[in-house]
């Protein structure tokens, strides 16, 4: 069985931390690479004894720009 997330990562200082928007669940790595490989490893576990319940939603991502 394989399901689909949406994922953001974001680089914090040193680490790059990628997180899962339909559970919260996170991870990071040194590269990109390594942390979505950390977060595709932490999801299987979080799943394991469990089916998975997503909505699959439709997600857009943007950026704004907010006077400060």
């Amino acid at each position: 069985m394989s399901i689909k997330i949406s994922v953001i990562v974001q680089k914090e200082e040193n680490w790059y931390v990628a997180k899962c928007l339909e559970n919260s669940v996170a991870s990071q790595g040194i590269t990109v690479e390594e942390a979505l490989d950390n977060l595709r490893e932490a999801i299987e576990l979080y799943y394991e004894d469990e089916d998975p319940d997503i909505e699959q939603k439709q997600v857009f991502l943007t950026t704004m720009e907010v006077a400060i």
